[in-house]
């Protein structure tokens, strides 16, 4: 079956919501397929067998209950989509770091600690959602990713923001809400082409002197979706509480410099 999609025509397989336990051996015979779509089934595990459809461009695995991802993985070499969210997945393979072309990454909703450091090639990397996972700590290798737009962080175990944060000069929307933040290090207000910036649901107690930078912001956001900063539903201490009354404007006048 063909479909069109981004202006382009791919070879394309749908198994979604098939209530497959496993995946049909002659599924991988199928070397010119570059979409796949195996979401919402039963699946545990994938066979290394994943490795021989190097035409992949897009692999869709969401809503299954796998545990890892086979190694083989690495070898998709074309793969620029991956969607792996709501699965079971524990560790990501060091072996995805050699898909060097993938542009968006899901693996939200899962129990991942860490990351490989390997997938600091992912510089073509432009969405990285790792909502709802297990981490205490943005892992390293993020920071090297310099083509990032959109970080979604939300729901982990985050205490801290790296300086490093600084090195990700293209992104927009950075999304952290619902972590165990303190502090905010006053390099994150060198990204001024951060338009969205959710830090709600942390234990922010004060912002950064420098935060007045992000120029991009706005306005402060209500909306989960709406550009802007969300900040109010923080212990922030007075006088940034009662200065926020006045939106984002009056927080900014009061911390530029005199």
């Amino acid at each position: 079956m063909l479909v069109h999609v981004c202006s382009k025509v791919y070879v394309t397989l749908s198994l979604a919501m098939r209530g497959l336990g496993e995946t049909p051996a002659e599924l991988w015979e199928l070397r010119e397929l570059e979409k796949l779509n195996l979401s919402m089934n039963c699946l545990c595990s994938l066979p290394p067998a994943l490795g021989a459809l190097d035409n992949l461009v897009i692999l869709n695995l969401w809503g299954n209950n796998l545990s890892s991802l086979p190694p083989e993985i690495g070898l998709l070499k074309k793969l620029r989509v991956l969607f792996a969210y709501r699965n079971r997945l524990s560790e990501v393979p060091e072996e995805l770091g050699s898909c060097t072309r993938l542009e968006v990454l899901s693996l939200a909703n899962n129990q991942i600690t860490g990351l490989p450091n390997s997938l600091a090639a992912m510089r073509n990397l432009t969405k990285l959602n790792l909502s709802y996972n297990r981490m205490a700590h943005i892992p390293t290798c993020i920071y090297s990713m310099k083509g990032l737009v959109f970080l979604h962080l939300a729901g982990n175990r985050l205490e801290t923001i790296a300086d490093q944060i600084q090195d990700l000069v293209n992104l927009k929307i950075l999304i952290v809400e619902g972590n165990c933040i303190h502090t905010l290090p006053k390099t994150l207000c060198f990204l001024e082409s951060l338009e969205l910036l959710n830090v709600d649901f942390n234990d922010l107690q004060s912002v950064p002197v420098e935060m007045y930078l992000l120029s991009r912001l706005g306005k402060l956001a209500c909306h989960p979706l709406d550009k802007g900063l969300h900040i109010v539903h923080n212990p922030l201490l007075k006088p940034i509480q009662e200065v926020l009354q006045g939106g984002l404007s009056a927080l900014y006048n009061y911390l530029k410099p005199t």
